[in-house]
């Protein structure tokens, strides 16, 4: 199973630990195409050895070919916005995580699409248990 996750980068290195955990969890499930994201040696201006032409055609490629797609929406992201949309379009399966007790601050743009489908954690056990549902 290919699977294509999304994370804030240019506003959410501070998550940069939580993303590894994530990207180390969805390994268990299949072949994660964009580990790139939990890079801890990404700066918070992104990967400045690209483009922005090669990141934004790279990334749209390999959310083509995966299988299904998970999204950390905690942080607000335009990115990471658009790449759920251009993935509802593309009628991939969209599981979006969200760290905390509600998800009161999360846009009700991702909350109200019933495609995307919202997940609650917080802490690796949840993390881990949220995994499992997704994936079996």
């Amino acid at each position: 199973m290919n699977i294509y996750f999304i994370g804030a980068i240019r506003g959410g290195r501070i998550h940069q630990p939580q993303y590894s955990e994530i990207v180390s969890g969805l390994k268990k499930y299949g072949t994660v195409l964009s580990a790139q994201v939990a890079d801890e040696t990404i700066s918070d201006y992104g990967e400045t050895n690209l483009t922005k032409e090669e990141i934004h055609d790279r990334e749209l490629e390999l959310l083509k070919t995966s299988d299904v797609v998970v999204a950390e929406v905690t942080v607000p992201s335009l990115g990471v916005g658009y790449l759920i949309a251009q993935a509802l379009n593309l009628n991939k399966r969209v599981c979006c995580l969200y760290w905390g007790e509600n998800t009161y601050k999360l846009s009700a743009m991702i909350k109200g699409n019933k495609m995307a489908k919202v997940y609650l954690y917080r802490n690796r056990l949840e993390l881990a248990d949220v995994l499992q549902k997704i994936f079996n």
